[in-house]
């Protein structure tokens, strides 16, 4: 592309494309009402979700049921159907969305297709029962933007993610993208982006938030004849799937990002690490990619200017430190993923030793928006020291699973019971995870505490890359620590000893405690190895991994102690730990005996049976199968 003039003149022509679905100016949340422009014919824009979840649950299938049931009615010319990325709202999966109405299907089947296109797309009446139920309040159909799980986000990361087919460059541009880049390359120096994204106050969203303008800055300054710009999309977080969804949903967001920061830091090469488990995402990335560059917005003289810039995808094969930038980056050059002592840092020295630069995707994400809107614009969203929004992965013991983005400052409370709907079968909250297994769990003591950096790490947890996984009475604050630190123990490198050997003495310690052979000296032990491992890993890794640990031991330290003094778990679950009872509930219907493994359960029919709890082996078989919760553990 070699004038600005013809990016505005694609963005003219593909308007029609996504007008009638297209966000109004300033305002970030799905399906905002706008006037709509359908002068290309088309009435209704029909939406299908096609990433990784709802493919899972065969929306493709759908997508194909759907075309072939609109060419049958012959409704082509009135018809879009758009394949697009992540919703966000995954436990609705599959999702269908119909614009300009906003209406919103969930939990489709490929049976519904039928019944959605004879009825709505033909004859304009709504499938009432098969709408998403909180799209129905007071007797009215709301479109999906006013559901109770979006109307507290403020989606700038997730702009276009569910909105746009993220195969198409054109849909892009057409909602502004790559406008950005131009004003960029046409309007300023690269100091003055540098000095933009600085005042945006941005800060990395994959960790441990460095000031964004501020890393930009130390690669500009770097004195070489070559430079790089970095992704890092490994995210190995579990549970989390921010970046994924980036890719799946808005990949040319990356690209034009990317682009921008190459111009201010003097880079023309760009690689994206992304981990070969996400298929769907690195299939689009590389159609964009490759899109990009049959349009001239990579490769040479972007724009009419003297500035070239090229990118490149390298996969990764799911080592968790990897997410680490300099073991990253040694797995860039093709070497073991293994970190680096720093310094010299990758500002100054990174890939194949040439100054390099390295956000992550959500981190890049917003660049565009900041370049576009300004730096006050953004600075006016968030806390005083967080600007802008986050992107949550929100998982476990919640109604609402899914992905999010909430303004900085939003409290815990808002998050878990506004937008995520609260905890299944009203049970109680006990704790959240942020962070993934580097964070730790902030009882419901704190749910009242407004997200940001600063506040989680006083909490004895981190923002992370924005996993949140939620924790009711039925979890075992020990057992939550023990699987995480058992993630931790699998995925370290080995490369330092504290972390080598560290983390598998603490994993042995919570074996132990669990298992009820711990005693009150083991609780002590954990602690101050955890603290030792903190202060002396060599990478964050290592330095992270005791967080679950001494998070869970500072408020939930009665768990412990319960688990060593008493031998019981207070949750009901750790195995080792428990007996299962009949109790006088019991109408001897003979279910839990025939459901029994070992035959470890006696009784006669119409009366109450026993369990021999020496030959039990605490399977839980027998309390699933009872129909009348007579049968208990402690």
């Amino acid at each position: 592309m070699k004038s600005i003039a013809e990016l505005e003149k694609i963005q003219r022509e593909s308007l029609t494309k996504v007008n009638i679905r297209r966000i109004k100016q300033g305002k970030n949340t799905i399906g905002s009402e706008e006037s709509f422009n359908t002068e290309d014919g088309v009435r209704s824009h029909v939406l299908v979700c096609a990433g990784t979840g709802c493919t899972s649950s065969k929306s493709l299938e759908i997508l194909k049921k759907l075309e072939k049931e609109i060419e049958k009615y012959n409704l082509k010319d009135e018809i879009k159907i758009v394949k697009t990325g992540c919703f966000g709202f995954c436990e609705a999966g599959p999702i269908i969305v119909v614009y300009p109405e906003g209406t919103f299907y969930s939990h489709i089947k490929v049976e519904d297709v039928e019944k959605i296109t004879e009825e709505h797309l033909l004859n304009g009446n709504i499938v009432k029962d098969l709408l998403f139920k909180g799209s129905i309040k007071e007797d009215e159909i709301v479109p999906i933007n006013e559901v109770d799980f979006y109307k507290k986000q403020k989606r700038m990361a997730l702009r276009n993610c569910g909105l746009i087919n993220p195969e198409d460059v054109k849909e892009y541009i057409a909602l502004d993208g790559y406008k950005a880049l131009a004003k960029a390359l046409s309007e300023m120096t690269p100091e003055e982006v540098i000095e933009e994204v600085k005042n945006s106050g941005l800060r990395g969203r994959g960790g441990g938030g460095f000031p964004t303008g501020l890393k930009w800055g130390f690669t500009a300054n770097a004195v070489d004849d070559e430079k790089y710009v970095a992704c890092n999309a490994d995210e190995g977080d579990p549970g989390a799937f921010m970046d994924r969804s980036i890719l799946e949903g808005d990949p040319h967001s990356l690209i034009e990002a990317m682009a921008i920061a190459g111009y201010a830091v003097g880079a023309e090469l760009g690689y994206v690490y992304v981990r070969a488990e996400y298929p769907i995402a690195v299939e689009r990335l590389q159609i964009a990619i490759d899109q990009a560059r049959e349009i001239e917005l990579l490769g040479k003289n972007i724009f009419g200017t003297d500035f070239n810039f090229d990118m490149e995808i390298r996969l990764g094969a799911g080592a968790f430190v990897c997410g680490e930038e300099t073991a990253l980056i040694n797995s860039i050059e093709g070497k073991r993923g293994m970190p680096r002592p720093r310094p010299p840092f990758p500002a100054n020295k990174g890939i194949f030793n040439k100054p390099t630069l390295l956000n992550n995707v959500e981190t890049y994400a917003n660049v565009p928006e900041i370049i576009l809107k300004g730096a006050e614009w953004f600075a006016n969203i968030g806390t005083e020291r967080s600007k802008g929004t986050k992107v949550f992965a929100l998982g476990g013991k919640i109604n609402n699973t899914g992905l999010l983005e909430v303004p900085m400052g939003t409290t815990l409370r808002d998050v878990i019971y506004e937008v995520g709907g609260g905890i299944p079968k009203n049970k109680d909250f006990k704790a959240v995870q942020t962070g993934g297994p580097s964070g730790g769990c902030i009882p419901s003591d704190y749910l009242d505490t407004a997200i940001d950096y600063d506040n989680l790490i006083e909490l004895g947890s981190m923002m992370g890359s924005g996993g949140m996984i939620v924790m009711d009475e039925d979890n075992c604050m020990v057992d939550i620590a023990r699987f995480f630190l058992d993630f931790t123990v699998e995925e370290s490198c080995g490369k330092c000893t504290p972390c080598r050997e560290g983390t598998k003495r603490m994993l042995e310690l919570l074996d132990k405690i669990t298992s009820g052979e711990g005693e009150m000296e083991d609780i002590d032990k954990l602690e101050s190895l955890a603290n030792t491992i903190k202060s002396s890993s060599l990478c964050g890794l290592g330095q992270t991994a005791p967080n679950p640990v001494l998070s869970t031991l500072k408020y939930f330290r009665h768990e412990y102690e319960a688990h060593v003094k008493e031998k019981t778990c207070p949750a009901g679950n750790c195995q080792d730990l428990l007996t299962y009872f009949i109790t006088d509930g019991c109408k001897g219907c003979t279910l839990c005996a025939k459901a029994c493994p070992v035959n470890a359960i006696s009784g006669k029919t119409k009366t109450q049976h026993i369990i021999n709890t020496e030959i039990c082996i605490k399977c839980g078989a027998c309390m699933e199968k009872c129909p009348f919760d007579a049968i208990i553990k402690k």
